[in-house]
């Protein structure tokens, strides 16, 4: 990989970062477009995990306190589907195209947004959250393994149960680290998965750490609401980029 491409590499995984860091998400949402545009889909999967893993094990541990709050009834057989989605999502990250995944991938990221924009109040009851939760977990898991990116059906599910703000970040964090400890695998069987991505994982690691605290003080100086409409706004662009580009 030629410095330019660790350039633009920094700055997706800094863009990320600070997202994550002012709201507790953001990372692979953000990052992961960005890196596909520089070094493909497969690669850039590859080289998300091993951020995805360390920083959501940072904040479970943070957020620990939180597992014992009401209304996480949900995430055990929301996360043990979405171990099954992400086995399907990965055969279809080996078998089809790239371009129609890359496609999919923006396309969800623009439902994604029109969905958070068009009913930003909606929540969901808890006991449809236990019903919809283990559906809602295959689909996450399928998006994860097919494209990376899970939450166009785990943040949204998560979110619109409306739970308390340590309890939406300890659910989306398990989630982030459990798809990304079962996708690992998962690519290593499958063929996929290269040996130097875990260097790049690991390089990775750097700008996301750095640019964390950086997303922490712009989350504490800006509204919630403006913060989430500029990530929105950001969102678009690139959804809008990888459809139209593919």
């Amino acid at each position: 990989m030629d410095l330019q491409t660790l350039f633009w590499l920094t700055l997706a995984l800094g863009a990320g970062a600070i997202s994550k860091g002012a709201t507790g998400l953001g990372l692979p949402l953000i990052a992961l477009p960005l890196l596909t545009a520089l070094v493909g889909l497969q690669q850039a999967i590859g080289i998300m995990l091993v951020p995805i893993i360390v920083t959501n094990l940072y904040q479970i541990w943070a957020y620990r306190a939180a597992r014992a709050l009401p209304g996480l009834a949900f995430l055990p057989w929301f996360l043990g589907l979405g171990a099954v989605g992400i086995g399907l999502g990965t055969w279809a990250l080996d078998t089809l195209p790239e371009q129609m995944l890359e496609a999919g991938l923006g396309a969800m990221l623009l439902a994604y947004v029109a969905l958070r924009l068009a009913k930003p109040g909606f929540v969901l009851s808890k006991a449809a959250g236990r019903r919809l939760g283990p559906v809602a977990g295959l689909a996450a898991g399928m998006l994860q393994g097919a494209t990376g990116i899970a939450a166009p059906a785990g943040v949204t599910f998560i979110h619109a149960l409306g739970l308390e703000r340590c309890a939406t970040v300890f659910a989306v964090s398990a989630m982030f680290l459990g798809f990304a400890l079962v996708q690992l695998p998962a690519l290593v069987v499958a063929g996929i998965y290269q040996a130097h991505w875990l260097g790049l994982g690991l390089f990775a690691c750097i700008p996301v750490f750095a640019f964390m605290p950086v997303g922490a003080w712009l989350g504490r100086i800006s509204s919630p609401r403006a913060f989430d409409l500029m990530i929105l706004a950001f969102l678009t662009l690139a959804g809008a980029r990888m459809v139209i580009g593919a």
